[in-house]
């Protein structure tokens, strides 16, 4: 059984404050720092009223200051809307409070629409040199060149570690260019996923940050104590999915009895096929569906985003989830 690892993407449900999201967040960290989880990753997403992470680096900051061993970073920063030396100012200066503790993951989308992304101050263009940027930030968190003009302080020489997020060939290409870890977002888009993690080991080159390709997949998990429970317990992630496609993005709904009145034929096959990585059910029901998963994908790692209205359920499905995750490990 791989490591288990937490994405939070801070999600505002109705009736709820961005405060409120947050305190969560941190929350949410302790107990599964407490429950053995390996990390804890936060999302950049912007002019969304249900999601209160855009501001990624201080909420990561917020949520390293009240754990101690959980690794907690990016997942992830989304690096066009940014100029390197900034997040490298950043997640250095997060090292260095937190030092040993951050990751960086970085993607090339922009995590948000057009109209916001012009708002951002950045050139719609700037996906293309992805590449080159990302080189650009590992030579500002690498050693001090002689001769080096330009340095993030603080940042440089923390060699913060860096992780390629993507949905695509394109992103399990370049980690494997660089010889960077790699994580494949299949919690959302799982149509590449099979396709691109072996692209990705079959073109890794070996760098100073690892000699091993080093996948990590996302999921969903909606873990209670009966199958009903967590199926309900999901309505609120198919509702949310549902309306994305209806252009009416909100705050997280509570869950219903009955999502097939809710969404159309149509727009169930949409959004069940952006959720296919979703194990939901008991214990027995879940470890069934991730020993599969794993088995399938050969993950090295496995990365969990809950979608759950109620942050006391939310808790729950992690530690059942905790459980699951001991249970494999000892039968392994």
């Amino acid at each position: 059984m791989p490591p288990i690892s937490v994405l939070d993407l801070a999600h505002i449900p109705e009736g709820f404050t961005p405060s409120d999201a947050l305190r969560n967040s941190l929350d949410l960290a302790q107990h599964a720092e407490k429950w053995g989880y390996t990390r804890f990753w936060l999302a950049e997403h912007h002019n969304m009223v249900g999601i209160a992470s855009a501001a990624t680096s201080v909420a990561i900051g917020h949520v390293a200051g009240g754990t101690r061993t959980i690794r907690v970073g990016a997942g992830g920063i989304m690096l066009p809307n940014h100029s390197p030396l900034v997040i490298a100012e950043q997640f250095g200066t997060l090292d260095a409070l937190y030092t040993g503790r951050i990751d960086l993951g970085v993607g090339r989308a922009p995590g948000t629409d057009q109209r916001t992304l012009r708002a951002l101050r950045r050139d719609p263009a700037a996906a293309d040199t992805f590449p080159q940027d990302v080189l650009e930030l590992q030579a500002l968190l690498g050693p001090v060149q002689p001769d080096q003009v330009i340095q993030a302080v603080p940042g440089a020489g923390s060699n913060v570690p860096i992780w390629i997020l993507g949905s695509s060939l394109f992103g399990a290409q370049l980690a494997a260019m660089l010889g960077l870890p790699y994580a494949f977002a299949s919690h959302f888009a799982p149509g590449a996923l099979i396709q691109a993690l072996q692209a990705y080991r079959e073109r890794f080159q070996p760098s100073a940050q690892f000699d091993r390709p080093y996948a990590m997949v996302g999921v969903n998990v909606i873990a209670a104590d009966t199958d009903e429970e967590a199926k309900r317990l999901f309505t609120s992630a198919q509702q949310a999915f549902t309306n994305m496609f209806r252009g009416t993005r909100g705050k997280l709904q509570p869950p219903i009895d009955d999502i097939e009145n809710y969404w159309t034929p149509h727009e169930k096959a949409q959004a069940m096929n952006m959720l296919s990585c979703s194990f939901v059910g008991s214990a027995k029901t879940v470890r069934e569906g991730l020993e599969g998963f794993i088995a399938e994908t050969g993950a090295d790692e496995i990365i969990v985003a809950s979608a759950i209205y109620d942050h006391g359920k939310r808790l729950r499905s992690y530690e059942i989830l905790a459980d699951v995750q001991k249970g494999m490990s000892k039968a392994a």
